[in-house]
C-alpha cells in the first residue's frame, strides 16, 4: 500500500507556503498552500493516482526542497527533478511546453497556443495553465497576457510579479517588456 501514497511536505519560501508531493519517485506536486483551487488540484492528483497525501520525508521533496532554496537565492535557472503531471493529455502537453519557456523570458497566452499548434485553443491553454500543480518548476508564472499585463497566477499577483523580477535581476533582462517566440 506504501506504493499508492503520495509523500507530501510543507516548505515556507519568502514568497509564500508551497505543498510539496513526490509519488514513486516523481514530483507531482510543488503548488501555493493557500491557492483558490486547492481542493480541486488535490483531488485532481489523489483521483489520477489512486493514492493518498501522506505527510512524510521524501527523496525527490529533498531534492525539490534544495533546487527551490537555490532559484529562491538566484543560484538556480533551470530545475533537473523528476515530474509526473496528473492531468488530461492536453493539460499534459501545455505544460510540457510550459517548461519550454526559458528562464527570465515571459510569453503570451497566445504564443503558447501558437506553440502547440492551435491558436483557437487560447482559452483551453490558459484553464490548463491555471490548473498546473507543480508551481514554478513548471513556470506558469511566466505567462502574461497578450496586452503585456499580468494576469492570474495560483500564488497571486504580487508573488507572480516578485518571481518575474526575481528572474530579471539574475538574468539580467527587463522580464516585463520581453517575451519569446517558442518556435
Amino acid at each position: 500500500m506504501q506504493d499508492r501514497q503520495i509523500s507530501i511536505q510543507y516548505f515556507k519560501t519568502a514568497y509564500g507556503e508551497l505543498v510539496l508531493g513526490a509519488y514513486q519517485g516523481k514530483l507531482c506536486l510543488c503548488d501555493w498552500r493557500y491557492r483558490k483551487m486547492r481542493s480541486a488540484i488535490d483531488k485532481r492528483i489523489t483521483e489520477l493516482l489512486d493514492a493518498r497525501y501522506q505527510l512524510r520525508n521524501d527523496p525527490v521533496i529533498a531534492l525539490t526542497i534544495n533546487q527551490l532554496e537555490q532559484y529562491f537565492s538566484g543560484q538556480r535557472q533551470e530545475f533537473d527533478l523528476p515530474l509526473l503531471f496528473a492531468g488530461t493529455e492536453f493539460q499534459q502537453r501545455v505544460w510540457q511546453q510550459l517548461v519550454k519557456v526559458p528562464y527570465g523570458i515571459t510569453s503570451s497566452y497566445l504564443e503558447l497556443s501558437e506553440a502547440l499548434g492551435n491558436v483557437k485553443a487560447i482559452r483551453a491553454v490558459a484553464t490548463a495553465n491555471g490548473a498546473n500543480a507543480i508551481s514554478i518548476i513548471v513556470p506558469c508564472h511566466r505567462i502574461i497576457g497578450s496586452d503585456g499585463k499580468l494576469v492570474g497566477y495560483a500564488g497571486g499577483l504580487d508573488v507572480k510579479k516578485k518571481l518575474l523580477q526575481l528572474e530579471a535581476c539574475t538574468a539580467g533582462t527587463d522580464i516585463m517588456t520581453q517575451s519569446m517566440e517558442l518556435f
